[in-house]
Formats: C-alpha cells, sequence, structure tokens
C-alpha cells in the first residue's frame, strides 16, 4: 500500500490510508505501507502492529504536511519510486494498491505487481484550487492515469461514474466507501444550552471555510451566543472562530465527545471527508453542503443544503442550536448510519473482492 504523502498526518487522505492498511491487515494479509520520509508525530505504535512501515529517503526542506502541490514534492515522487521497487523485489508483492494520483503513479513506475488505484478525489475537481489551470490540466490527469491501474477502487457512485466517464471500463472499477469504526467514538450528552458550532478537519482552500465564515454571520444574526470552534492540527484559523488543536486522534475524539452542531461548508464534490463519518460515528447532528455530503440522507441522520447556499445553511444550523431534541434524533441516526453502512469487515471484503480480480486478471 503506498501513499505519496508524509505519515501519519491527521489528514481525510492519510487516516483513508491508515484505516485501509489496518482492515487488510486484520483480515490476514501481509501489508507494507510506503510513504514519505516525514509526519507528524510517531503514530499509534500498537495500532500499526503488524504492518511494516517503508519510508522513502526524506528530502531536505520538505516538510510540508497539507495537501496541494510543491516544488520539492517530485524529489520525493522520485524516492518513493525506488523505495517501493525495492519493497516490491524485497517482499514478493502480489498487488501495488495505490492510494491518490502521485502514489498512482510511483506504482506504475515501479512495476513488478498488478496495481489498484483508490481514487480519493477527482483532479479535475480538486486542482482548480491549486493551480490557476488546474481544471484544464486536472480534467487531463483523470482521462490519461486511472485507465492505467487493473483496478479501481473510488469512495462514491458519483466519482466511480466520473471514471468510467474518463475511460476506465466498467468492470474494473469498484465503489467502496470509507470505513468507521464507530464503538472508537463516545457520543456525549446532548444539553438545553446552546453548544458551539463545530469545524473539524485541515484549511485547505477546497474545504470552502469562506462560506462558513459568511454562514455563521447569519447565524450570529439568529442566535447571538453562537460560537464557531475549529479542531485542526493545521496551520492558521478562522476569522471569529476558536481554535482547538487536535494533533491526533484522541484529541479529536474528545472533542467529538462534546455536544456540538457539525457543518462541512465542502462543496467539492469527488473526494469523501472522513470528517463527516467521524461525526456521524460520535452521534452529531451535521449540516453538510450537498456537494460534500455523501454518507448524509437529508433529514433522516443529518441536514443537507444545495451548495453555497448561505441562507439555508444558516438556517440549518441556527435551528439545530436552539432545538436539543433534533440534535439529539439526528445524532443518534448518524451513529447508526456509520455502524450500519461503514463497517470496518465489509470495507475490508470489498477490497479483497477488488484485490482477488486484479490478480485473476494479472495471473
Amino acid at each position: 500500500m503506498v501513499g505519496a504523502c508524509p505519515y501519519p498526518v491527521p489528514q481525510g487522505s492519510q487516516v483513508l490510508l491508515g484505516d485501509t492498511a489496518r482492515v487488510v491487515r486484520d483480515r490476514g494479509h501481509e501489508v507494507h505501507l510506503v510513504v514519505y520520509g516525514h509526519g507528524v508525530g510517531s503514530g499509534d505504535a500498537q495500532d500499526m502492529a503488524g504492518i511494516e512501515l517503508h519510508r522513502c529517503a526524506r528530502v531536505p526542506g520538505l516538510t510540508r504536511t497539507a495537501a496541494g502541490p510543491s516544488l520539492l514534492k517530485p524529489m520525493a515522487d522520485a524516492a518513493l519510486v525506488h523505495t517501493l521497487r525495492g519493497v516490491v523485489r524485497a517482499h514478493g508483492i502480489e498487488v501495488i494498491h495505490a492510494h491518490n494520483y502521485e502514489a498512482l503513479l510511483a506504482a506504475l513506475a515501479a512495476r513488478g505487481a498488478p496495481v489498484v488505484y483508490h481514487a480519493h478525489n477527482a483532479m479535475g475537481d480538486e486542482l482548480p484550487h491549486f493551480l490557476p489551470m488546474g481544471g484544464p490540466l486536472g480534467r487531463l490527469l483523470d482521462r490519461v492515469l486511472p485507465r492505467r491501474a487493473t483496478g479501481v477502487i473510488a469512495p462514491h457512485g458519483r466519482l466511480a461514474d466520473y471514471l468510467i466517464s474518463c475511460g476506465c471500463a466498467s468492470e474494473r472499477v469498484s465503489v467502496a466507501p470509507p470505513a468507521c469504526d464507530a464503538t472508537q467514538f463516545e457520543c456525549g450528552e446532548v444539553a438545553e444550552d446552546v453548544p458551539p458550532v463545530l469545524y473539524a478537519g485541515n484549511l485547505d482552500a477546497y474545504q470552502n471555510l469562506d462560506l462558513l465564515v459568511r454562514v455563521m454571520a447569519r447565524v450570529r444574526e439568529q442566535v447571538p451566543t453562537a460560537r464557531l470552534r475549529v479542531a485542526t492540527a493545521a496551520k492558521g484559523t478562522i476569522a471569529g472562530s476558536e481554535r482547538v488543536e487536535t494533533p491526533d486522534f484522541e484529541s479529536l475524539r474528545r472533542v467529538l465527545a462534546e455536544d456540538a452542531v457539525v457543518v462541512c461548508p465542502r462543496v467539492s464534490w469527488s473526494g469523501y471527508p472522513i470528517k463527516l463519518l467521524n461525526a456521524m460515528a460520535a452521534g452529531k447532528a451535521v449540516v453538510a453542503c450537498r456537494g460534500s455530503a455523501h454518507p448524509i440522507t437529508h433529514l433522516h441522520d443529518g441536514i443537507v443544503v444545495d451548495d453555497d447556499d448561505e441562507e439555508a445553511f444558516a438556517g440549518a444550523v441556527a435551528r439545530l442550536l436552539m432545538d436539543a431534541d433534533s440534535r439529539r434524533a439526528l445524532g443518534a441516526n448518524a451513529r447508526d448510519t456509520v455502524l450500519r453502512r461503514h463497517r470496518p469487515g465489509d470495507y475490508a471484503a470489498a477490497i479483497e473482492r477488488v484485490y482477488a480480480d486484479v490478480v485473476r486478471s494479472s495471473g
């Protein structure tokens, strides 16, 4: 399993990478995790037991952990190819499971085993947030790269359909929504007092946080005591918010155990916000824009509003802040959704089926 990223880092892509490695390990497979030469902290050694971590050579000056292009990343990717090639040869690897585009490129360059490409997003959707001409370049990458993998995993049907429209053979594309172990999260008491509004995640441009600033201004017109908490490990904050450091899973778990209305203003459609699954597993009422609300059924286990609809978003948040019963009911349904539809065992079984198909078609 390969990720062209620092590891560990408390961000969605790295969380999905680590979670996938663990569920595959738990099915009895030998797992080798190949990543960049730097990360934040050492990770949970017990949780990574049985997974051999291989770091490529560290690139001097490369300390960035945020997503997006950088001048030094090509050097890290070249080092990643070298390390991955050695792991494949030394350990008789049968499948290379590549998470996201740069890892796919590294896996194709390393050779030696069939490649499963695990799509975390579409470049045509996300690259414009990082590069001025990112749209055309991203769409070109979407048409050229995923189809070169032997198998493709998408986190939701809309991305799967898009990749098929870009040239991936439909029989090679599988949908596997991310897993979340809801038993790791504590559901705290829902109080009658007005709780904070909580955003938990990174502060990258594709998160659409300017919308959240405008929404909070509208919310405070209706609920003057409304507060915004931002739980993040990233540098910076959001205007008018209270910052809460969450450098690891345990600190995030504590924040999510407290009463809150969780918000996801992201409209980028192709990814799958792990933050939503975490909040739902913790029994929180969530308000999300339609583009990113993949696990939510409107008014059953959360509230979905049209993308960039400030008035609807603010109205939903304000109502939940003042209605403890609604927060309680939506949160209970949200946790039930995660328990039923995002079980680690089901996710692992779906990945195993992809591995089996890939090995068989390459045999």
